[in-house]
């Protein structure tokens, strides 16, 4: 078992990892990068914490329903067949003490990763970010550590030399509510090497998840090769004025029976998250185009605070 982890960044998906790790019995530290960077941080914290902890509470109410097999959430149940409600309790107390004693927050990065195992970096999807942090940590991780990107749309590939480590260096990709949708796909690239890659799967397990391995670099994995095209499309219709995001969201739901729309979506995974990746498509930067209006449109939400969810307001307004 991996015992200790460290996260690099307390972004949407770096707080579920940590949070997650803890659950399982893991050691786990999050390194930020400044004061304000923890104070973003510890209320995503507190807020994932009380909802692992509300859907512990409500599965209670599924135990003896033979239909209720695929609502329980497999990330803190994986073996729902043989839960009592006196299990689920016991789990309850298990997460708060386990969330109150091994997590750690610490702004030093010699420190966060010392004694590491395996490192998660779940920075921002902008290259020259990721190699700067990567060129930091190659001074300080121990040799044993392996490096994780959870990187949604970059190659593991783009970065592999600049960690200084490429045999022990590949992505590693959780979807949101980690606890509910418990996948964990694993793409090495050419150098990975292929035991590291194999313990990278084995620690997905740990982590109650479903591990996913990816044999070759796709942009995207599995999951984001299906959502980003998805997302775009939404987003296009948007720019171009074809209907209000609030009605392609409608037409979605209606037409297909899905919980959520698109922008709903991208008010969970998080406006700058979503235009970084827009700014990276073709014509983006040329005038004129529905890609370029897409960044545009993006921005001027971002630039008002409205990011998605966390911030209260994104395509949508939250409490």
């Amino acid at each position: 078992m991996m015992k200790h982890v460290t996260v690099i960044g307390g972004g949407v998906l770096g707080t579920q990892i940590g949070l997650m790790g803890a659950y399982t019995g893991h050691h786990v530290t999050f390194w930020l990068r400044s004061e304000s960077s923890i104070g973003r941080t510890q209320p995503k914290l507190e807020r994932y914490k009380k909802m692992m902890i509300d859907e512990l509470e409500r599965s209670k109410q599924l135990i003896g329903n033979p239909l209720a097999a695929a609502y329980f959430p497999k990330g803190l149940i994986p073996d729902p067949a043989n839960i009592t409600a006196a299990k689920i309790d016991a789990s309850i107390e298990t997460a708060r003490q386990r969330f109150e004693e091994q997590i750690e927050i610490t702004l030093d990065l010699a420190e966060a990763v010392k004694e590491a195992d395996i490192v998660i970096e779940a920075m921002s999807e902008d290259p020259a970010q990721k190699k700067q942090i990567y060129e930091r940590l190659k001074a300080v991780m121990p040799a044993k550590t392996i490096l994780c990107t959870n990187s949604s749309t970059l190659l593991p590939s783009q970065f592999a030399e600049a960690t200084g480590r490429p045999e022990k260096y590949l992505s590693m990709h959780f979807a949101n509510q980690i606890w509910r949708f418990n996948t964990a796909e694993i793409m090495k690239h050419e150098k990975t090497d292929e035991a590291v890659f194999n313990t990278v799967i084995q620690f997905a397990e740990e982590l109650n998840m479903v591990p996913i391995p990816i044999y070759k670099e796709q942009p995207g994995y599995v999951l984001n090769s299906l959502l980003v095209p998805y997302l775009s499309a939404a987003q296009q219709l948007w720019a171009a004025g074809i209907a209000d995001p609030e009605k392609i969201d409608q037409t979605w739901k209606i037409g297909t029976g899905a919980p959520k729309g698109p922008f709903e979506i991208i008010d969970v995974v998080g406006l700058e998250t979503v235009y970084n990746i827009a700014k990276r498509q073709p014509q983006a930067e040329t005038e004129g185009t529905i890609p370029n209006q897409i960044t545009k449109l993006l921005k001027e939400k971002i630039e008002k605070g409205e990011t998605g969810i966390h911030a209260g307001k994104g395509f949508y307004t939250y409490e």
